[in-house]
């Protein structure tokens, strides 16, 4: 039985990361992950890096490049006559960024001397790790003085429409088409759904998204929503709110999708479905009570908020535990909990997670928002601008969207950062740190932004927390 001092369950962007800072910190590290990649062999990186955020946005890019071909080059006197979409050879490129960045994953455990192990991670009392090979080989037991569970999550399914894997299929199948559909329905218009909507939009696809919520966008922002939905509306992404949908029949040639609104029982007839309705803890097969683990009713493994579960020496990050499902909060979670482990002091500031939707233009905030500090009783004062009023944006061409920021009443401390816009994802960076530094509006209103740039929306946000903007 081969001894470590930490055994990590999964190589997501959590579990790799955190064996990594483990063995930056001394600590004699083993990683066990069970995928493999198309061709049979061990892929690292988990989700995000095989199926999820790297090839998406790789095909998130591509159909932006075929949009803007036709949609936004023409302004710019650029003219390209019969242009076409070879989905094989995007697909092609999306695998072998994908192909890439797996291998750059094992180089970084083999540089750090972390022993890689291939198979599923099953716990065992004693803290001892079970690992289970693909194919036939032997079982193989790890024992540590400390497990990082870091399995992350897995589609939710749901039985009104059953994946296939041809015609009705997870995210997964959605990134690994090989001709546009021409008649696209998506169940979801959350972060998933929205974006993969917006890929084969973009590629020519009619697109079709069933919410059952009858908000867009719940957990963002009321202002950023509103103008995302009317935007969204404007590419001609068909987002049907209210929408439950209660059947799924597919057949030789497509789908046809039975749904509930407000006008009673409707369908629709698509040539593929996408169910993206969230995402679940996967612990299958790990058997945490068995080491002592608490699990909640939601299949979450319980931690403290340093990511402690209730068994001594055996910690958890990433989607398996509370918490927003998000590769950045599980690689932080990750490298504080490698940190506790080598005896240092370590904190995760789960109020400071960035979270972004990379639709074009691209959602992004932190912190909280109107309607949360409504119902926590804070004051608040609020600043907005338009990207529409920014030289930069205006150069590009990329005027839709704005800016908003809450701050407290009295203190003028930022609160929440709120944007909708062209390199949203980007922008974010600078109000999170903002807010690390526990930065007020006019700390941003008084920083220097250079001109011109989109960043500048965000400083005249800040002006407009105390009705001072400038350029508008």
């Amino acid at each position: 039985m081969k001894e470590y001092d930490v055994v990590v369950i999964g190589a997501g962007p959590g579990g790799y990361v955190a064996a990594i800072r483990c063995a930056q910190l001394g600590l004699k590290t083993a990683c066990v992950d069970q995928w493999l990649g198309p061709d049979g062999k061990p892929s690292l990186g988990g989700t995000c890096l095989n199926v999820g955020c790297i090839p998406s946005k790789a095909l998130l890019d591509s159909s932006h490049h075929y949009h803007n071909l036709q949609h936004l080059f023409p302004a710019h006197g650029i003219e390209v006559k019969s242009a076409s979409i070879d989905v094989a050879k995007m697909q092609q490129r999306k695998d072998k960024v994908v192909q890439t960045l797996t291998r750059g994953v094992a180089g970084l455990l083999k540089k750090n001397k972390i022993d890689a192990f291939q198979g599923h991670g099953r716990l065992l009392e004693g803290r001892r790790v079970e690992v289970s090979p693909h194919g036939s080989g032997d079982k193989e037991t790890l024992k540590a003085k400390n497990i990082i569970i870091a399995t992350g999550s897995a589609p939710v399914q749901i039985p009104v429409a059953k994946i296939d894997g041809d015609r009705v299929v997870d995210n997964e199948g959605a990134l690994a088409f090989s001709e546009v559909p021409k008649r696209l329905g998506v169940i979801g218009a959350g972060v998933i759904g929205l974006e993969l909507g917006s890929v084969w939009n973009r590629l020519g696809s009619e697109v079709v998204i069933l919410e059952a919520l009858k908000d867009f966008l719940a957990t963002a922002d009321r202002d950023i929503a509103k103008e995302a939905q009317r935007t969204f509306k404007k590419q001609k992404l068909d987002i049907r709110l209210g929408a439950k949908v209660i059947a799924a029949k597919a057949g030789k040639t497509g789908v046809k999708v039975s749904f509930e609104d407000k006008g009673g029982e409707q369908s629709i007839d698509v040539d593929k479905l996408v169910v993206a309705v969230g995402r679940r803890a996967f612990t299958d097969e790990l058997d945490p009570e068995a080491a002592g683990v608490k699990v909640d009713n939601q299949g979450r493994i319980e931690v403290d908020g340093q990511c402690r579960t209730a068994a001594e020496g055996i910690w958890a990050i990433g989607d398996v535990v509370r918490g927003p499902m998000l590769a950045h909060k599980a690689s932080e979670e990750g490298i504080a909990v490698a940190e506790l482990v080598a005896g240092q002091s370590a904190h995760i500031d789960h109020q400071l997670v960035p979270w972004v939707i990379y639709t074009h233009p691209e959602v992004a905030w932190v912190g909280k928002t109107e309607v949360e500090l409504s119902d926590e009783g804070v004051e608040f004062r609020k600043g907005s601008f338009p990207y529409r009023a920014i030289g930069r944006a205006q150069g590009a061409g990329e005027t839709d969207g704005l800016v908003k920021i809450l701050a407290d009443k009295k203190s003028d401390q930022i609160l929440g950062v709120h944007i909708f816009g062209a390199q949203a994802s980007e922008l974010i960076a600078e109000a999170v740190t903002a807010m690390a530094f526990h930065a007020s509006s006019e700390d941003l209103a008084r920083t220097i932004h250079a001109h011109p740039t989109l960043s500048e929306a965000i400083h005249e946000a800040a002006l407009a927390v105390d009705g001072r903007t400038i350029h508008l």
